[in-house]
């Protein structure tokens, strides 16, 4: 396998959850955000990632807003993650290891004729050792993809890869990020980290950490700016990086509150297919070519089943420096189920976003009409991490003793967990409801308990009678009584109509 980047083609879920494996699912609860970090043009938002319930899922989750011309430090964490942008939009950069900067300004001939004559010179440092430094102050700007991102999309980042992201809308960026704690690519402890490469951020699951880094830099301790380069010392990092010490301690985020999230000066300059500014191209012409896209990738996949390969890659049509890495599911034609008395749902897994069979991760985006039902189901695989995006809704799940371990009316901003295994039924209030979730694997099943896919359809007539103590009739009325898949409107459809269509 090419990509030895997402550690193997064959690559499991870790199942070591200490004393929490002992933890009983006796209550769930929506919760809202535990921490709350406030930046120099943002919000940091993150839920307690020692709530057992969490715990218990292995997950991490952190909100972030950032505002218009704000750019969000370049930073990697310990883990994989999906991020689902709530709103706005805006660009992210990747960086991943050994690629080439594919982006780059066009150069004149001019500067490409002074770029042949440049000549390296040695410069002196300390201790006499001479070093080689090559005089070009006025090359021209390189640096890998920038991905243009919007409301809707869902990005998918291996763990340990860098990136950065920076608000080019007129409205706040508001991005949800799950990390899967309990992933093989996290080969640490279940603690989530992130670390900076830039600045002097708080930990964003644990903000008392600022008054460490204070008490540290009362005592004259390097790893003040809580950064990586922080704790390195400043002559050394000078000469690794061939640079003045005054440019190492800027680098090292020394005397910097502006925390995770600075506000740009004027407007992020860098190479960008779209536009040479940040200001990028309409949405409209945005989701067009994504549209496009979709149909070129749905015509590949049918191409390849119609040869014989099941919609199945070959290991080498992407190679990491070139992976897709997002996918948008808020776009209402791109929708996997719909019914328009009921809504609609948009999945991504390992079939639309190749990238996900390595990170083991899904995820499925949701919008309930007013009072309509998400059909009551199960998850066979997979945990579920829900974070309603607008709305309200009545969500119930039962344990398999048959007790409601929730059974709460959850609100926009809150996050709940549906452990694998465990029924859920979801109805929207009169407003409606729309949601993200996230899977812990790369292609959760889900199991229906009404509907035209439901177990109970798939039953024996007298299975049912036997089982229920109902009548034959009762038993065909509670098979067929639903035509629906996953979203049932708030009303069914009048009994004796359905029945003539069936014949009976």
């Amino acid at each position: 396998c090419l990509l030895l980047l997402f550690n193997g083609c064959l690559a499991s879920r870790q199942h070591i959850f200490g004393q929490n494996k002992e933890w009983q699912l006796n209550q769930l609860e929506a919760r809202e955000p535990d921490n709350h970090i406030q930046s120099e043009a943002g919000v940091t938002e993150s839920w307690n990632p020692s709530d057992p319930q969490f715990q218990l899922a292995g997950v991490a989750v952190v909100r972030r807003t950032i505002e218009p011309n704000g750019l969000h430090f370049p930073s990697y964490v310990n883990a994989p993650q999906l991020i689902y942008i709530v709103r706005g939009r805006g660009v992210l950069g990747a960086v991943f290891p050994g690629c080439a900067e594919t982006f780059e300004d066009s150069q004149p001939q001019q500067f490409q004729q002074q770029q042949q004559q440049q000549q390296f010179r040695p410069s002196r440092q300390e201790g006499g050792q001479g070093q080689q430094q090559f005089q070009g102050e006025d090359q021209q700007d390189r640096h890998q993809k920038i991905r243009h991102i919007r409301e809707g999309d869902i990005i998918a980042l291996p763990a340990g890869v860098a990136y950065w992201s920076y608000n080019n809308g007129e409205q706040p960026l508001v991005a949800v990020s799950l990390l899967d704690l309990n992933n093989d690519q996290n080969q640490l402890d279940q603690v989530p980290r992130r670390f900076y490469l830039a600045g002097n951020p708080q930990d964003e699951f644990n903000p008392q950490q600022q008054g460490r880094q204070q008490q540290q830099q009362q005592q004259g301790q390097q790893g003040n700016g809580n950064n990586i380069f922080s704790g390195f010392d400043t002559q050394l990092l000078a000469q690794a990086l061939n640079v003045n010490p005054e440019t190492a301690r800027n680098l090292q985020g020394q005397d910097d509150n502006r925390n995770e999230i600075v506000r740009v000066q004027g407007q992020l300059d860098f190479v960008s297919p779209f536009s040479r500014s940040a200001g990028g191209r309409g949405d409209q012409e945005r989701q067009q070519e994504e549209q496009q896209s979709q149909r070129e990738r749905e015509e590949k996949q049918r191409e390849q089943e119609q040869q014989g390969g099941g919609g199945q890659d070959n290991g080498v049509e992407e190679t990491f420096c070139s992976a897709r890495l997002s996918q948008n599911i808020g776009d209402p034609s791109r929708a996997d189920f719909y019914n328009p008395q009921g809504g609609r749902i948009s999945v991504v897994n390992r079939n639309h976003l190749p990238i996900l069979r390595y990170l083991r991760l899904s995820a499925e985006k949701g919008v309930l009409y007013n009072n309509a039902i998400y059909t009551p189901h199960w998850h066979t695989n997979a945990n579920a991490l829900v974070y309603p995006i607008r709305g309200n809704a009545r969500v119930q799940v039962v344990n398999e003793n048959g007790d409601p371990i929730l059974n709460d009316e959850v609100r926009e901003g809150q996050l709940f967990l549906i452990p694998q295994n465990h029924a859920v039924i979801t109805q929207a209030s009169n407003e409606g409801f729309e949601y993200i979730s996230f899977r812990t694997d790369e292609n959760g099943f889900t199991n229906t308990l009404a509907g035209r896919t439901s177990v109970l359809r798939a039953l024996p007539d007298e299975v049912l009678q036997t089982a229920f103590r109902i009548s034959r009739q009762e038993a065909r009325n509670l098979k067929y009584n639903r035509q629906e898949s996953r979203l049932l409107s708030a009303t069914s459809p009048p009994r004796g109509r359905l029945m003539s269509i069936l014949g009976y």
